[in-house]
């Protein structure tokens, strides 16, 4: 009974581990880790499994569950959406700043409210030129001069 609950607990506290670092990782994929060790856990505590079983239960459960699992969960609670396009009125149609030189076919940067954004542009715009934002690509935002309304 001792092997059982030392192997329970070692495999509870890997779980948790994981969910704890997947609020510092992007990716929404060290949950489902963590739920395929805690799956284990239950496992060793009820049943005597080699190591060899443990380790294929746990990538089985784990890489399942990413599959059947992760994109219904990052919809159903909104995750992996940016915060522009959240809030496409935030962006569209505002002015911005060109930080740099933006070519047609080439990144520049703006700066919109304090912040730095990849920008990209039909026309040449020069450096410190303002420019309105058409639209937004997840952390592009397309722009043009203010000159060409």
């Amino acid at each position: 009974m001792e092997s059982f609950l030392n192997n329970a607990v070692i495999w509870f506290g890997l779980g948790l581990a994981l969910f704890l670092l997947e609020f510092l990782l992007p990716g929404f994929i060290l949950f489902f880790f963590g739920l395929g060790a805690w799956i284990v856990a239950v496992a060793t505590f009820f049943f005597d499994i080699s190591l060899n079983t443990q380790l294929i239960v746990f990538l089985v459960s784990s890489i399942v569950s990413v599959l059947l699992f992760r994109n219904w969960v990052k919809r159903r609670f909104g995750m992996g959406q940016t915060v522009a396009s959240m809030l496409p009125d935030e962006f569209v149609g505002k002015i911005a700043v060109a930080e740099t030189m933006i070519l047609p076919g080439k990144k520049g940067r703006v700066e919109f409210r304090g912040t730095e954004w990849d920008a990209c542009s039909e026309e040449t715009i020069s450096p410190g030129e303002n420019v309105i934002i058409t639209r937004i690509d997840s952390i592009l935002l397309y722009v043009k001069p203010t000159r060409a309304i």
